[in-house]
């Protein structure tokens, strides 16, 4: 059994966007992001400082835009307008999830698709669906180098997808059917789970429930990839997968914290990297 340790990847290609940093600046193009958090959840508030601290460690700016729960959707809107238009701000992230009374949907539509790094506006959607270059969302798109770290070819393996959320289940069945593998996405209402994850010859699982992936329903030799987190009672950070029970069956497996999570804060700075450097083109 093999670890997939996304913690040394994430700090591998962080030294990588550094020097395109670098770079960027000797043209006066210095990237930036411009995050808009509403509300006060402490895990939505940690994410954005993670985010934070992460565009500082390789020299990017961050502008962190923090509004009251209260806020109206109006005024939520009209404060995307203005980043769509500021020329400084590269890329634009709401962090999500969103006041009830405030239509995500609604709001992540009025993103630039060019400064959309989530990946999550519907013309990104749609490319990445066809293959076409675009933003791709950071946890998925973490997972794929996390894969191709380990050079694990996705081509005519049988894959399962544990989650079909817009964020991190479809776009990542979207990128496996992408580079050849054949996928089965299951979900709230799939009867029997393990009955597809048993013959996987890849598992990946992300929907935020402790233990939900045990031994019994991995077959050996597997690569299971847990991009679930859940803070226990005790404190402790765990995924989805019983990674005691399960990792001596696998082949490579990803570990909770360091697996997944390091890669996608990595992958969000390549995305406003990508979106920074158009603009040698101009």
């Amino acid at each position: 059994m093999k670890i997939l340790d996304g913690k040394a990847l994430a700090c591998k290609l962080e030294i990588h966007i550094q020097e395109e940093v670098r770079e960027l600046n000797k043209n006066f193009i210095y990237p930036t992001l411009a995050v808009i958090l509403v509300g006060d959840d402490p895990a939505s508030a940690s994410y954005v400082k993670m985010k934070s601290k992460a565009c500082e460690r390789v020299g990017m700016n961050t502008l962190t835009f923090a509004m009251p729960s209260e806020t109206r959707e109006e005024r939520l809107l009209e404060k995307i307008a203005k980043l769509n238009e500021d020329e400084k701000i590269d890329g634009i992230l709401v962090q999500l999830p969103l006041p009830k009374h405030i239509n995500t949907s609604k709001i992540l539509a009025a993103i630039c698709p060019q400064k959309d790094v989530d990946g999550f506006h519907a013309l990104n959607v749609g490319r990445a669906t066809l293959g076409f270059e675009c933003f791709i969302p950071a946890t998925p798109l973490g997972v794929m180098h996390l894969l191709s770290e380990y050079e694990i070819n996705l081509r005519g393996k049988d894959c399962v997808v544990v989650g079909a959320s817009n964020i991190v289940g479809k776009p990542l069945a979207t990128l496996l059917l992408n580079a050849g593998a054949t996928v089965s996405v299951c979900h709230i209402d799939t009867k029997d789970v393990s009955l597809y994850t048993k013959m996987a010859d890849i598992v990946f699982v992300g929907v935020g429930k402790p233990n939900l992936i045990t031994a019994d329903m991995i077959k050996e030799g597997a690569i299971v990839v847990d991009i679930g987190i859940n803070r226990l009672e005790n404190g402790k950070l765990v995924g989805d997968v019983d990674f005691e029970n399960v990792a001596p069956k696998c082949s490579f497996i990803t570990p909770v914290p360091g697996g997944v999570g390091p890669m996608t804060i990595a992958t969000l700075l390549q995305n406003t990297l990508q979106s920074a450097k158009t603009k040698l083109k101009r």
